[in-house]
Formats: structure tokens, C-alpha cells, sequence
């Protein structure tokens, strides 16, 4: 294995960790929500993420590499913190806050692994293709982020269909 593939396998593997992250935050932002179309959405995001994980570690193997198969510490005490939160505030804005917040990490992570100069095009292209899925993810959730924030106080319950 090249150098040059070491570095193109040490970002899909960051890349897989921060997917991996996002599809156990879905995970855990379906069990909070409490609107049953939330928590539709979520869980098929959860879905959604681990589909594009694979995708990276078939990249991974395909490089000569091991993929990672787990997210971070981190992330996994950070969803410790928002379980903890969300059991303290117990509303729907809440979660969706917390999941922008997520939605803006992920995508800030495929903009940084997109500008490193390491990975090969056809690479880069896989990463590209990925990246637009979560682009347009993260763009929904600031939508029903910015929905809520508008909504009036006695509409509590209607979000842009939801």
C-alpha cells in the first residue's frame, strides 16, 4: 500500500467514524422525537447514513485498506449529554436542534475531506456523490429547523406537513 492510499484511507475512515456518528444520532433522535413522522424520518436517516458508510468502506477495501466499523467517543458522550438534555426539555424542537447541529458537523467533515488535496478523483467523485446526499439532508433539517422557529406558539403541533 502507497502513501499516498494510506492518506486516501486515513479520510474515508474519518469519514466512515462521522457517518457512523450521524446514523447513531438518528438513531437516538428517533427514540426522542415525539412526532411518529419524526421519528419515521429519523429512523430512515439512521438507515440512510450506515448505506453511505458502506459505500465509504467499500472505498476503504478497495484501497487496500481496513475500514473502521465504530463512530467516535466523542460522539458517543456527546449523545449521552443529549439524551440527558432532551429527557430534561422533552419537545421535538429540541431534538431537531440537536440534529441540525449534527447535520452541520457531518457536512463540514465531507467539505473538509472534498478540499484535501490526498484523494484521487475517482475518490474524490465517490466522496462528492455522498457529500450531495448529505448536503441535501442537512439543507431539510435547517428547513424544518427554520419551520419550527417560525411556527406560532399555539401551532405546536404542524411543521411543514409534519
Amino acid at each position: 500500500m502507497t502513501s499516498t492510499n494510506d492518506q486516501q484511507i486515513d479520510v474515508l475512515n474519518g469519514l466512515i467514524s462521522t457517518t457512523l456518528d450521524s446514523a447513531n444520532g438518528y438513531d437516538e433522535a428517533a427514540k426522542d422525537a415525539k412526532n411518529p413522522q419524526f421519528k419515521h424520518m429519523f429512523g430512515a436517516r439512521g438507515i440512510e447514513r450506515r448505506q453511505l458508510a458502506a459505500e465509504l468502506k467499500a472505498e476503504v477495501r478497495g484501497l487496500g485498506g481496513e475500514p473502521k466499523d465504530d463512530g467516535t467517543l466523542l460522539a458517543a458522550g456527546h449523545r449521552m449529554f443529549l439524551n440527558l438534555k432532551n429527557t430534561l426539555t422533552g419537545s421535538d424542537e429540541g431534538v431537531i436542534d440537536e440534529v441540525e447541529s449534527g447535520e452541520d458537523y457531518i457536512k463540514e467533515k465531507y467539505e473538509a475531506a472534498l478540499k484535501n488535496d490526498s484523494l484521487s478523483g475517482p475518490v474524490k467523485a465517490t466522496v462528492a456523490g455522498l457529500y450531495e446526499r448529505v448536503r441535501a439532508e442537512h439543507d431539510d433539517i435547517r428547513d424544518i429547523k427554520r419551520a419550527f422557529k417560525a411556527k406560532p406558539a399555539s401551532g405546536a403541533g404542524a411543521v411543514s406537513g409534519f
